[in-house]
Order: structure tokens, then C-alpha cells, then sequence
């Protein structure tokens, strides 16, 4: 009784495990694509670029200065945040998907393994070896 109780549980972890590796997954990309409109939207008005044209007024008048820091002027005409969610949104979901499906993936695996279940059996239908 007591291996087909472990061998219970250990499935269990392993399906909510899962459950959560697929949350994380899902669910920030979602919350990017539905929010991005938005937030081009708000990045758009008159006021945040002209935030943006005094932060690289202040750092051009920063990078001639003698000291410890030299600043630097941003090379873009427009916030990053603006470009970055205009032009590269998808690659930083494609990354997030393969850089947190390997993560998760490879987590699993060592879950698994510390809960004993084995390549044959999990193939064969069988679920935990037991100890």
C-alpha cells in the first residue's frame, strides 16, 4: 500500500510541478501582449518623450565633465522602453519561452529523479520504482 501511495504522490507533485512550469511560462508573455498596447499608447504622448529628451539633455551636459563617472549619451531619439516594446518584444518572449522551458524542463528531470521515477517505468506506464 504504502509504494502505490508514494508512487500517488509522487505523480501528483510532478503534475502541479508542471502546472506551475506552464504558468510561468504562459503567463508573463501573456500579460506583455495584453498590456503592450497600452503602454505604446502612454509611451506615444508628447509628455514621455520630451521626459526622454531632458534625460539626454542632462546626460549631454554630463558627459564633459572631469570625475570618476563618464556619462554617456543614449544613442536613441526615442525611449528604450518605447523601441524595445515596438521592435523586440518577441524576441525577449521567444527567449523567456526557450530560456525557462530549459530551466523548467531540466528541473523536472531532478525532481523526478529525487522522487524516483526512472525512464523504463515512466515509458512503460508505471510510475514510481519505488526506493
Amino acid at each position: 500500500m504504502l509504494p502505490q501511495r508514494r508512487r500517488r504522490l509522487a505523480t501528483w507533485t510532478l503534475a502541479l510541478l508542471a502546472a506551475v512550469w506552464a504558468a510561468v511560462l504562459v503567463v508573463p508573455p501573456a500579460i506583455v501582449v495584453r498590456s503592450r498596447a497600452a503602454w505604446l499608447e502612454s509611451l506615444e504622448q508628447p509628455e514621455a518623450q520630451r521626459r526622454w529628451d531632458e534625460f539626454r539633455d542632462a546626460m549631454r551636459s554630463q558627459s564633459g565633465r572631469q570625475g570618476p563617472v563618464q556619462r554617456k549619451v543614449p544613442k536613441s531619439a526615442e525611449p528604450p522602453l518605447r523601441v524595445w516594446l515596438r521592435d523586440y518584444v518577441w524576441l525577449a518572449i521567444a527567449a523567456w519561452l526557450v530560456l525557462g522551458g530549459a530551466l523548467g524542463a531540466f528541473t523536472l528531470v531532478l525532481v523526478a529523479g529525487a522522487l524516483g521515477f526512472r525512464a523504463d517505468s515512466v515509458a512503460s506506464g508505471r510510475g514510481s520504482a519505488g526506493p
